[in-house]
């Protein structure tokens, strides 16, 4: 099995940099004029422990392990330990938790049968104060994590009001930028809509475009939908370029989905993930929180194995990636999410926010603080 190899030589002392810095700046904590929220869909300790041994042969070679604030945060939904994305991310946008499969929407709502009130999202409030916004993701636009930033509906699985409401925002003109995976089912969506997704797309201001290399320079709006994988770091670069030209600042949410299926290039994209926050970092020093967390963790582990020697030794690519309960050499894996608490980094204005045991509803209040907002 040949292991994938990213080598950060920067990354300690960029870290190490903007925290001294933060810790000698006199007077009043500076603000971010931006946030960027990584999002690794069951990205738990677990599975990012396994990727740096995967990548690097080193339990702590990953970018983010030299991140200098770190907290753990715990992941229940309203009622019930082990959350969905759906409540997971509904907590972490909007500081409210509730129940799994609603999106955006108070415990009032009873998934399919009850709308609950929406909950106001860190996106909207950036869109109510004129900053620029943006989703990222290698699922699809109208799966539950990028919903719960622009849209209020109490089951995650209906994605024709899902997509009307990415059309149709509550507050200012909506997302500034959307990439990711699920081009058939926005096509889908939009045909039970009675819409031309194209042209609704249009109508919203969201010009679509087949690549990211046909995004134009200078735009302020745009939207490029994939059916299969991308590069993920490509299209964080692609969206800050576009968000970057509104002098109020931005939001962007980048979500990196790696639920273990295809075991091998799951902990690939870990360390793919883990190279664009720090490419983030180093492109936006200073006036920028960035934040890593997961939604939930996941049952995936290490249980044996020895230093020196390829942790998926002897596993053929893709093996396992339909069979739920997996025990290969090293590895093992049930398809299932898991309570434990899930580790949350930081760089940057309102850093230093992130520290000890959290809820995932207080990522949302570390986040509005560092704008500097109540």
């Amino acid at each position: 099995m040949q292991r994938l190899v990213l080598v950060s030589a920067s990354a300690a002392a960029l870290a190490a940099g903007a925290g001294a810095a933060l810790a000698a700046a006199p007077g009043p904590a500076p603000t971010a004029r931006n946030v960027v929220l990584f999002l690794a869909d069951a990205g738990g300790l677990p599975t990012l422990h396994a990727a740096s041994v995967h990548a690097y042969d080193d339990p702590r070679r990953l970018f983010l392990h030299t991140l200098p604030h770190v907290a753990l945060a715990e992941t229940s939904s309203a009622s019930e330990w082990v959350t969905d994305s759906a409540a997971a991310m509904t907590a972490i946008v909007t500081g409210h938790k509730t129940h799994n499969g609603v999106v955006s929407q108070s415990s009032a709502a009873v998934r399919r049968l009850k709308d609950g009130e929406p909950v106001k999202t860190i996106l909207e409030h950036a869109e109510e104060r004129g900053l620029a916004t943006g989703v990222v993701t290698n699922s699809s636009v109208l799966s539950a994590t990028p919903a719960a930033c622009y849209a209020h509906v109490n089951d995650r699985g209906n994605e024709v009001e899902v997509l009307r409401q990415l059309l149709k925002p509550r507050f200012g003109d909506g997302v500034d930028v959307v990439i990711g995976d699920g081009l058939p089912d926005v096509v889908e969506a939009a045909t039970a809509a009675g819409l031309t997704w194209r042209d609704a797309l249009r109508q919203a201001r969201l010009e679509p475009y087949d690549s990211l290399e046909e995004v134009p320079a200078g735009v302020r709006r745009a939207a490029v939908l994939f059916d299969g994988d991308f590069d993920l770091g490509l299209a964080v670069q692609r969206a800050i370029d576009v968000l970057s030209r509104n002098p109020n600042g931005f939001f962007l949410m980048v979500e990196s989905n790696v639920h273990a299926g295809n075991i091998a290039a799951t902990l690939d994209r870990v360390v793919l993930t883990d190279r664009a926050v720090r490419s983030v970092a180093e492109r936006l020093p200073g006036d920028t929180l960035v934040l890593f967390t997961a939604d939930h963790s996941y049952d995936f582990r290490i249980y044996d194995g020895r230093k020196g020697e390829p942790l998926l030794a002897g596993t053929a690519p893709g093996y396992g990636e339909d069979v739920d309960s997996l025990r290969l050499l090293n590895v093992r894996r049930d398809g299932d999410h898991t309570a434990e608490d899930v580790v949350v980094a930081a760089l940057g204005p309102g850093a230093e926010r992130v520290r000890g045991f959290l809820s995932n509803t207080d990522l949302f209040h570390i986040m509005m603080a560092a704008y500097g907002w109540r």
